[in-house]
């Protein structure tokens, strides 16, 4: 039986998984009856209409599965449940450590010494539905964001690719979140919050100011800064 799949990302990764989703559809006996992004998505929209797939402008139809990698918002409960088997999402960082937003500025500032991008269900609250599969890996106590963020990317392709039967299956055994709380930390940010530790005070500690300079100097973003009087001066890399 062909399964109906409905397709949400954001982002050069959800274009990634789209590709691998669709090369592989017939291998997988799937149909992808619709797909949407977010407005980082513009590779996945123009990949809608070059292969002549639904694009759905936000609305959700009917299916059987739906697959979500970096999307940009959160799903209401009426629109998971249009899925009739599950919904899945691809959350770049280990569950239930960093749930929401900034996940590897936190991580960074937190000094973990161990990171993960997680394939969990999908359900009413953000990030907390049961894990059906993550990759693990050391990071070091040096790292900057960026290389962070790309060792998370590449993990994050092979653990979608790796799984990807199983997620049209629904042959896993997913584990409750609340299972894993005696051995894990558990924290939720939002998006906002990268606005306060940018801002750094001279007066810090030097591990403390490194920490928020390697969590938020990312390329193409506003760099963390300090006030100097009444001036605000942003921190470069140096040539």
């Amino acid at each position: 039986m062909i399964k109906k799949v409905v397709f949400l990302g954001g982002k050069d990764i959800g274009y990634k998984c789209l590709r691998l989703l669709f090369e592989q559809s017939r291998q997988l006996n799937i149909d992808i009856v619709g797909i949407d992004s977010s407005p980082q998505g513009k590779d996945i929209k123009e990949f809608s209409i070059e292969n002549n797939l639904k694009y759905l402008n936000g609305v959700i139809p009917m299916c059987d599965i739906i697959i979500s990698v970096q999307y940009h918002r959160i799903l209401f409960d009426k629109e998971i449940q249009m899925a009739s088997e599950r919904a899945v999402n691809l959350h770049m960082a280990p569950l239930p450590e960093y749930r929401g937003c900034n996940q590897f500025s936190f991580a960074i500032i937190d000094g973990a010494n161990e990171f993960s991008t997680t394939i969990h269900e999908m359900d009413p609250s953000i990030d907390a539905g049961p894990i059906v599969a993550e990759k693990r890996f050391h990071i070091s106590n040096s790292i900057w964001i960026e290389e962070l963020f790309n060792l998370t990317y590449d993990a994050s392709i092979e653990l979608f690719e790796d799984y990807l039967p199983q997620l049209i299956s629904g042959e896993y055994n997913a584990i409750d979140q609340n299972l894993l709380l005696s051995k894990r930390n558990s924290s939720f940010h939002f998006r906002k919050e990268i606005d306060d530790i940018k801002r750094i005070d001279l007066d810090w500690s030097q591990d403390r100011i490194s920490k928020h300079l390697r969590a938020t100097m990312m390329p193409g973003f506003e760099h963390p800064y300090a006030i100097v009087g009444n001036k605000k001066l942003y921190f470069t890399f140096k040539n």
